[in-house]
């Protein structure tokens, strides 16, 4: 074990070195947020693959013995990639799950792929045996359009190969494993099982797990899974709304509301005022871990149980890999306190299994992502900035890659400077927390707009085109 450290701090602190005049910097005058950031950076780098293995560019997502990434963590870690500078292996390893969508597999993609380009082993042994999480082809989907409003990379909505994952997981996937919205509590335990079927063979009986939550008897449905389909569904609508296809949008955007409604109607436990999160072959409901992914798939409209949800999740204790979502979605809901407190246990020396790649990926998004409060959207060309750092603190972002261009991001107090570095403008949304009469762009007084967020907290910002090589600074007053 002690061999193992070592090794794994000399590839973080080789990694580290070789990147740190190419990929995003940080600096912050709150030194214990700066470490967590190097800690993070330094492992995160070092779970990158070889470019030249057989796979591709790639990097590790899933147990790192396995040398390997499967599609849950590859969706939950692009972003942070997407901020080191991986674009090339997020692109890669999501084109390979979806040109692996098959009917043979029942409309599922390998769920783990190996640095050898084969699917894991640990896994896979044929098409009619493998292991699944059903959730998983709705976080791809998620995933590509979260890749797209960051980077503003057209491939991801319209490669083929990602539109045709689209469309059959959408439909056929739907439909071969029983996801309709009215069919989920009666559908089988076991569907598309192989025969003959063996109980205790792991690739028969979890080939299509409803739920990321594994290892519960008779499970037949998680209200993750019921959250990963309304997201994957809405995500399908805004895709198709992105190309001009607007009725096609339209019918799965009506989908994906009966999936949100289904939770609302049919999940919510009054008495415990919390969601349900397991149901199983014996008709109860119980409660789990996946409550997050309530959050994760953003599937709640009900302000109220969604404080609740929150006040849940932080109440009891999540596992590493849950917990690693957590820095972006809290700062993301507002909560910013814990969110710090997150990133800095995830990145603490006596943190258990903090080398499990989601951790650093997750703490990276989390500061950048949430702390400094960068937000990308390509459908409508700009990047929001908003300063959630504590008072009187100094954080710079610097060489980070977003729409196609790069970025240096400073906030100090009630001012924020972006240095456009890249080759191509951009519209900068500029937004301050609190209520404002004036922001002033380089000195000069300029005309705002006052918006709240979905607690209702006042926010003041103006948008502003800043061209390449353009460096300005907005001040609020």
């Amino acid at each position: 074990m002690k061999n193992h450290f070592l090794v794994l701090l000399a590839n973080c602190c080789f990694f580290l070195h070789a990147y740190s005049q190419e990929t995003v910097t940080f600096k912050s005058s709150d030194p214990a947020l700066q470490l967590a950031f190097e800690r993070a950076k330094s492992m995160a780098l070092s779970y990158k693959g070889d470019s030249n293995d057989p796979v591709g560019p790639w990097y590790e997502a899933a147990l790192p013995s396995r040398s390997a990434f499967c599609m849950r963590d590859v969706s939950h870690q692009s972003i942070g990639a997407e901020i080191l500078g991986l674009s090339k292996e997020n692109k890669n390893m999501l084109s390979l799950f979806a040109k692996n969508i098959s009917e043979s597999k029942d409309w599922c993609s390998y769920w783990e792929i190996n640095k050898y380009g084969k699917p894991a082993p640990e896994d896979y042994r044929s098409d009619k045996e493998f292991w699944y999480n059903l959730n998983s082809n709705f976080d791809v989907i998620f995933a590509c359009w979260r890749l797209y409003l960051w980077t503003g990379d057209e491939d991801y909505i319209k490669n083929p190969e990602f539109e045709n994952f689209f469309e059959k997981s959408s439909t056929a996937y739907i439909e071969r494993w029983v996801l309709q919205a009215d069919s989920l509590l009666t559908r089988p335990e076991f569907v598309n099982s192989p025969a003959p079927f063996n109980i205790k063979d792991d690739f028969h009986k979890c080939r299509g797990l409803a739920s990321y939550s594994e290892g519960i008897p008779g499970l037949k449905m998680g209200v993750d899974l019921v959250a990963a389909i309304y997201r994957g569904l809405l995500t399908y609508s805004s895709i198709l709304k992105e190309k001009g296809q607007f009725e096609k949008a339209a019918f799965f955007e009506k989908k994906a509301i009966q999936y949100q409604e289904q939770i609302e109607q049919i999940w919510w436990d009054q008495n415990a005022s919390a969601y349900n999160v397991i149901y199983t072959t014996d008709g109860k409901f119980s409660k789990d871990f996946g409550e997050l992914f309530l959050l994760w798939f953003d599937a709640l409209t009900n302000k109220d149980r969604t404080e609740k949800t929150i006040k849940n999740i932080l109440s009891s204790k999540s596992n590493v890999e849950n917990a690693s979502y957590l820095p972006f979605l809290l700062y993301k809901y507002g909560y910013e306190d814990k969110a710090y407190e997150y990133i800095l246990h995830l990145t603490a020396l006596e943190t258990k299994r903090r080398e499990y790649p989601e951790v650093s990926y997750g703490v990276i998004e989390g500061i950048i992502h949430g702390y400094m409060g960068i937000e990308p959207d390509a459908s409508k060309k700009t990047i929001t900035t908003v300063n959630r750092g504590k008072k009187d603190s100094i954080s710079e972002v610097d060489n980070l890659p977003v729409l196609q261009t790069t970025l240096a991001v400073k906030h100090k107090n009630q001012t924020t400077t972006l240095h456009n570095k890249g080759e191509k403008f951009i519209e900068w949304k500029a937004m301050f927390t609190g209520n404002y009469n004036s922001i002033f762009i380089n000195d000069k007084k300029a005309a705002v707009i006052h918006e709240k967020d979905n607690k209702g907290n006042p926010y003041t910002a103006i948008t502003i085109r800043v061209n390449p090589g353009q460096k300005i600074t907005a001040a609020s007053r």
